[in-house]
């Protein structure tokens, strides 16, 4: 298969011939594909790389199922392996990059562009297909004098064996700086770089694919409920788990989840804070709408939009209300005793049931209320404890307030009010809790 990516139109031509030519001598089916980099770039804002490698492999994928292939076998070497290897060590990548080239994987699509990425899966991806790399043990070297050697015997022609791409010579690419200036240096100072490259890139996968069989055993037990936006995990677990494990858990539950791709490093490490170290009802938000929050029993992220408004409901206790605007289910029991110390007033309150105006109302902020948060005593607006609170603007309209008579008596989530704090006469107790 010869891709013509139409970015050197005076090459391109020859280039294709040659192909056709050497396939008819050997009596090998030949395919030629014309693709047009430059407009996929332009409509998916990707760099002219990211086009070419995405608009590729859709050919690749297209003509496999054309022709019943199972395996789509590419040209990369031991050289591209150790340039791979030098690369992402130098821009930092973790494990998993500096596995390098995988010699053996299954096609999958990865579409950097949102909009093309939906029309790409509309392909319908054969996951069976394998993607193959024969030759990268193999030193570039090594395969231009193998062809030198048997040019004849290829039906070749001796003096010009093989063609060059002429993008390849150009150091406008960071890959091609380091093949056209390092490498070189660096085989020069040890001759057998590219091999000892090549073999630390080898275990690295090999513990690498290890690790990732753990995470997907791990997760398996983690995952409480998933949608194409968010996805929930058992916190309990995920506190216990080492850092080193916990890091690769959270980017695969990431990565599963459509609506939460592009989160970096950086961000994974700020999740971990967040488990390890943060409360109940902590938050963070990250790039793109993207938001982690800390419950009592499960860690959530999700990119939904929550500028929805809470509908306003009466709460009947003891009882059960499902708040399906904040994603909760509010639970009210009586209890004659109670340590109050065991409530937090993010997941679960308790209240002096005397004090309470039944029925208790369940509704969204509005405009001049206030409350005397707990542990404050002072008279508080509830705009201001939003904002110092630091609740997002989309999502304050979400937040329950629960009422009884004309006062707010807790902000789920964040703080009960002080006037409805048990005492030591206090002889009838309200347990309310968020699950």
């Amino acid at each position: 298969v010869y891709v013509d990516h139409g970015l050197r139109p005076d090459e391109t031509a020859a280039e294709g011939e040659f192909c056709r030519t050497l396939c008819g001598k050997l009596g090998v089916e030949f395919h030629l594909k014309k693709i047009d980099v430059r407009e996929y770039a332009e409509e998916g804002k990707l760099n002219m790389q990211d086009a070419a490698r995405e608009l590729r492999y859709q050919v690749f994928e297209k003509l496999s199922h054309e022709i019943a292939a199972s395996k789509i076998a590419l040209g990369h070497n031991a050289d591209d392996q150790a340039e791979t290897f030098l690369m992402r060590l130098l821009r930092g990548s973790g494990q998993r990059g500096l596995s390098g080239i995988p010699p053996v994987r299954r096609l999958e699509l990865r579409v950097k562009s949102y909009e093309l990425r939906v029309m790409s899966e509309k392909l319908k991806v054969n996951k069976n297909i394998l993607i193959i790399r024969p030759l990268i043990e193999i030193e570039r070297s090594d395969i231009e004098k193998f062809l030198f050697q048997n040019a004849t015997l290829l039906t070749l022609n001796s003096s010009l064996p093989f063609i060059v791409d002429s993008s390849n010579l150009k150091t406008d690419y960071f890959r091609n700086r380091l093949r056209l200036t390092v490498m070189p240096e660096l085989k020069k100072q040890s001759p057998e770089f590219v091999r000892s490259a090549v073999r630390t890139a080898d275990v690295i996968r090999e513990e690498d694919e290890y690790l990732e069989l753990v995470v997907t055993k791990t997760l398996m037990k983690l995952v409480s409920r998933k949608g194409r936006d968010s996805i929930e995990l058992f916190l309990a677990p995920l506190e216990n788990i080492d850092k080193a494990l916990l890091r690769r858990v959270l980017r695969r539950a990431v990565d599963s989840v459509e609506g939460l791709r592009g989160i970096d490093f950086i961000h994974i490490e700020d999740v971990i804070r967040l488990v390890k170290k943060g409360r109940s009802g902590d938050r963070i938000s990250l790039p793109r709408g993207i938001r982690v929050i800390k419950g009592y029993s499960t860690l959530v992220f999700t990119s939904k939009n929550t500028g929805l408004k809470l509908s306003s409901c009466t709460f009947a206790v003891p009882g059960d209300l499902e708040l399906k605007e904040a994603g909760i289910v509010l639970r009210a029991q009586m209890q004659e005793k109670i340590q109050e110390e065991l409530f937090d007033s993010r997941s679960s309150a308790v209240f002096d049931f005397e004090k309470l105006r039944l029925p208790l109302e369940v509704r969204a902020r509005e405009k001049g209320d206030y409350f005397y948060p707990a542990g404050f005593g002072k008279k508080r607006k509830l705009q201001d404890f939003f904002v110092d609170s630091k609740i997002p603007r989309d999502e304050r309209d979400a937040v329950p307030v629960i009422i009884s008579g004309e006062d707010i008596i807790w902000v789920v989530g964040y703080r009960t009010d002080e006037r409805f704090s048990v005492k030591e006469d206090t002889k009838r107790f309200l347990v309310i809790r968020s699950v």
